[in-house]
């Protein structure tokens, strides 16, 4: 009896719970309706909420949103409906719900106002505390209930707000400090400024000035460090930044590291000049340096870099490629000789052309251009091909086709047909990043991912490796979580279909039990590799291929940004935390990571629409210099520009929306 007492009691108070109502109820607004039964006591903005205030002595709420506006739910359902946070508002405040759409000029006005304080755009959901003459004391975005993103919460702040009111003297303090403030840089963009022109700064010293790189010798790539230049000049137009990356990309595209008749990148030199290299090639080295070529065209244009684009994917389809997947390498040696498939001898090739019917003066400028010497390069007399000077004979072509015939009566190099889920990921997301600057491989990296997954992951498994025809059994590492998920993050951004952001999540969700556990001996969280027993931490080394984990550091602040669940992101903020000796003593060898850690930072953008809004403008969302900018599906008639917690820009028009954007990052 007592429990069907119970039942009944917390049966009406459910009951009462929903059946709250407040001015809102008469008003028309979709925005307005959707509180009109929050136990808040709100009103609607108008002389008679405005008269209330000032006749009971009672601070003002004022809270600005539109019916879309994700955070804007987020704040009514964590404290418009919370019984505790309706009391304080309803005993101390008056409050005042406003539609943006309906008083946009209202709207306006306080974002100006919030521009003001903070030196940076406002948005949506507007929080804004006055007194009861209407001035202006307190102003900010989303703010939880509980302490969190940096603010103390509803829970702390109401309260607080009413002692200082009572406190005359520290209220009056209060509006006055407030009213000091003025249009200013914020000291965190002047930090951030700073973080940017530091780490530029640690990369130079071990640029090479002369031959491009970041190391004297053996020479790699290092791709991740190369982005992160690119990206620095996108935040800031750091010059140094973008001279760097464009001196190196285009020494190494002309160098002897690439294989300029074939195409794709060798792992790396022995040398300086980028002139001699190791002639293994790793998937891994072609697909990061893929897609850093592919930004940096869309950066400047240079034809060279989609050049090196366009061929190294077609060396990746044509000799590592097979039922849909990606071989993992292949040897330097050739019939037992170390780049014996890519090395020619010049009097051989000399004879070739001149019984071709070239000229004398012909010959000599082709082979001088691609560096066949007559005392060669290598051991001995054959040399390996490379770009020498500026102006490109008019029969370099004839001279490659030429070439080519020759290394295709050679045996190809031992090919190492492992299928590696990491290594093919990168390979699928760098056709995914080159359908930006050429859509023909959207459907290609599409098609790759999906044979991938069908290969790698079975039954909710995913595995590490295997070879074609051979049963899959080593379970994944955390490479393959991150690099996977990095390659399905951006499937989603150029498809907009839901399975890629869903499988995101669930891998991540899945990398994040097996991978980031207690310490046995410290029980404070740490990344590991794997997940068998084998105590291998996780760490930041960019050298060979991009750190794991500071792919999945960077995967997670995606997915909270992509997803609104800003689960991940706490976990990324902690495990960047706690590397922050790792970001101040080798940043130049933790690139991602410290890519990551301005990501964290400066914080993403993201773009709402619906979906076919958002496949029309992929141009103009490609456009964008902003380098941490997203975009995701929102069943919205207007493009919506969103920060985490908050939305700020929206506007049909995708050019006038990235107008809005261009001005709040600068």
């Amino acid at each position: 009896m007592r429990k069907l007492f119970l039942f009944y009691v917390l049966s009406i108070f459910l009951y009462a719970q929903h059946n709250y109502s407040n001015a809102l109820v008469k008003e028309h607004s979709p925005y307005l309706q959707q509180h009109a039964h929050n136990p808040v006591n709100w009103y609607p903005w108008g002389e008679e909420a405005f008269a209330k205030a000032k006749k009971e002595n009672k601070l003002i709420f004022l809270s600005i949103g539109y019916s879309t506006c994700h955070w804007c739910h987020v704040m009514e359902e964590e404290s418009f409906t919370d019984v505790d946070i309706a009391k304080v508002l309803n005993d101390g405040f008056i409050s005042i719900k406003v539609d943006r759409e309906e008083y946009p000029q209202i709207d306006k006005k306080y974002q100006a106002l919030y521009m003001q304080v903070h030196g940076e755009r406002g948005g949506w959901p507007l929080s804004v505390f006055m007194s009861p003459q209407k001035e202006v004391f307190f102003i900010g975005t989303y703010i939880p209930k509980e302490p969190g993103y940096g603010s103390k919460g509803l829970e702390v702040l109401l309260p607080s707000f009413v002692r200082l009111q009572k406190e005359n003297k520290a209220f009056a303090d209060a509006l006055k400090l407030h009213a000091k403030v003025s249009p200013q840089e914020s000291l965190k963009e002047k930090k951030n400024s700073m973080i940017l022109d530091s780490v530029v700064l640690d990369i130079a010293k071990e640029y090479d000035a002369k031959n491009g790189g970041f190391s004297s010798r053996p020479k790699f790539p290092e791709a991740s460090k190369i982005e992160l230049l690119l990206d620095i000049y996108k935040l800031n137009g750091n010059k140094q930044a973008l001279h760097m990356a464009k001196t190196t990309l285009t020494k190494m595209a002309q160098g002897g590291i690439y294989d300029q008749i074939g195409g794709g990148f060798f792992r790396y030199t022995t040398d300086y000049q980028w002139q001699l290299p190791h002639f293994e090639k790793m998937l891994y080295t072609n697909a990061e340096l893929i897609a850093v070529y592919a930004k940096a065209y869309q950066i400047t244009g240079d034809k060279l870099y989609k050049k090196v684009v366009d061929e190294s994917i077609a060396q990746m389809e044509k000799n590592y490629q097979k039922n849909g997947v990606y071989f993992a390498a292949s040897d330097a040696d050739s019939n037992g000789d170390e780049g014996g498939y890519f090395i020619y001898e010049y009097i051989e090739v000399k004879a070739a052309l001149k019984e071709r019917g070239w000229k004398p003066s012909e010959i000599e400028d082709a082979l001088t251009y691609m560096g066949i010497e007559e005392d060669g390069n290598m051991d001995g007399d054959f040399s390996h091909t490379h770009i020498v000077g500026d102006i490109q004979p008019k029969r370099i072509d004839e001279l490659k086709k030429y070439l080519k015939e020759v290394s295709a009566k050679r045996p190809f190099p031992f090919v190492d047909k492992k299928i590696i889920t990491a290594w093919n990921a990168m390979m699928v997301k760098a056709l995914f990043v080159a359908s930006k600057i050429d859509d023909r491989y959207l459907a290609l990296a599409q098609k790759r991912l999906d044979v991938l997954l069908s290969l790698m992951s079975k039954d909710g498994v995913l595995y590490h490796q295997t070879l074609l025809g051979k049963e899959v059994k080593q379970k994944a590492l955390l490479e393959d979580y991150a690099f996977l998920v990095d390659a399905l993050i951006l499937a989603y951004e150029r498809t907009y279909d839901a399975k890629y952001l869903h499988l995101a999540e669930t891998l991540t969700l899945d990398a994040i039990k097996q991978f980031y556990r207690d310490n046995s001996h410290t029980k404070t969280k740490r990344w590991y590799l794997s997940n068998d027993g084998i105590e291998a931490y996780a760490d930041f080394d960019d050298r060979y291929y991009t750190s794991a984990l500071s792919v999945m550091l960077e995967n997670l602040l995606r997915l909270s940004t992509l997803t609104e669940k800003t689960y991940y992101s706490k976990i990324a903020r902690e495990s960047i935390e706690k590397n922050g000796a790792v970001l101040h003593e080798n940043a130049a060898s933790a690139s991602k990571l410290v890519h990551a850690y301005i990501r964290l930072k400066k914080g993403d953008i993201v773009i709402h629409a619906k979906r076919d809004k958002l496949l029309m403008v992929q141009d103009e969302l490609d456009s964008v210099v902003y380098p941490f900018l997203l975009s995701a599906v929102q069943e919205s008639d207007e493009y919506l520009a969103c920060k985490t917690t908050m939305c700020f820009a929206y506007d049909k028009n995708i050019t006038k929306l990235i107008q809005k954007i261009n001005e709040a990052v600068q």
